[in-house]
């Protein structure tokens, strides 16, 4: 891992001096498929230890390039060349990432820099991992909090399949492939069936967590989710728990904030101690193992980060919106 970090560094040191278009360079390194970006995903198949030890680095060295980027006008020595009045023209300007990327990317910088694993499902889902699985049986009053998109088909003997209420069908996955202790968030989009105002829409985003070890309690959860909100608002907090009902927690709580000279309280999320029974269905022995879950929606955080009031703004595709951004 250490000879590929220093490759990168070396590559980028020497491609800043020859490439012409600045946006070839950022998708080269930064981009979905880039150098450094395949090389933050390979963490996720390190050992502890090892994600412990390079992932600040390449955070660290992520942040160095986005740093150069900024601070580059011209490459591969524009400057010294005379113009040329035969070139096509420049593009008035470039696209850029949606609000809502920029929010989750965010997020899940925060969560990798903890450690965290990025982990993806499934949007199409089945019955038994949207709600059996997560301790929500058929006929459970719980299931009425979420208003679902069923998907028609023959229904006998076979399961029935709908869009995903939520991101945590995906921990159920996970625990059944994988033994504990591990640390893993999911990003990912939801469905629900619900009228559509300033704090509603049919379809938003998730992230949701699990951390599943020896002696995992409370406490734990506390200082994730307060070291989390204090990086990604950039403020120091004060922070509020309150019981909850969810049905694949046992206790669960709901976290509130309170800005700094605020003085309401605002809600960000749900959480809790992972129910023994969710644990069992995922293979893994609750008398032996315990873990704490918490989720919370991509829209609500960026609404409070940026003071935005309809949560319809997000899908409005209105550039005036987003090039706020």
């Amino acid at each position: 891992m250490q000879k590929e970090i220093e490759a990168i560094k070396k590559g980028f040191e020497e491609d800043i001096k020859k490439v012409k278009d600045k946006e070839e360079l950022k998708i080269a390194y930064l981009g979905r498929k880039g150098k450094l970006t395949l090389l933050l995903r390979s963490l996720g198949g390190l050992k502890i230890e090892e994600k412990k030890k390079y992932g600040p680095e390449l955070n660290k060295l992520r942040k160095e390039i986005e740093d150069k980027l900024k601070k580059i006008k011209s490459l591969g020595g524009e400057e010294r060349r005379g113009k040329d009045l035969t070139r096509p023209g420049k593009r008035v300007g470039y696209g850029s990432l949606h609000p809502l990327t920029i929010t989750e990317e965010k997020i899940l910088e925060i969560f990798k820099s903890m450690n965290f694993s990025v982990v993806l499902g499934p949007e199409v889902e089945s019955e038994f991992y949207n709600f059996d699985a997560l301790n929500i049986p058929a006929h459970h009053p719980a299931r009425e909090m979420w208003d679902t998109f069923w998907l028609k088909g023959e229904e006998k003997d076979k399961e029935r399949f709908l869009m995903r209420t939520h991101t945590s069908p995906v921990q159920v996955r996970f625990m059944e492939q994988n033994e504990p202790p591990f640390q893993i968030v999911v990003p990912g989009r939801v469905f629900r069936y619900e009228a559509t105002d300033a704090s509603h829409e049919t379809n938003f985003y998730q992230v949701e967590g699990l951390m599943v070890g020896k002696e995992i309690s409370l406490a734990n959860l506390k200082f994730v989710i307060e070291e989390f909100l204090n990086k990604f608002f950039g403020k120091k907090l004060e922070f509020r728990f309150r019981p909850s009902y969810f049905p694949f927690v046992e206790p669960g709580i709901e976290v509130d904030i309170k800005m700094p000279g605020g003085k309401k309280w605002l809600e960000v999320m749900g959480a809790g101690m992972v129910h023994p029974e969710v644990l069992k269905v995922g293979g893994i022995n609750p008398e032996e193992w315990q873990g704490f879950a918490f989720g919370m929606g991509v829209e609500r955080l960026a609404m409070l980060k940026h003071n935005i009031p309809d949560i319809r703004l997000f899908y409005s595709g209105d550039l005036r919106f987003i090039k706020q951004f």
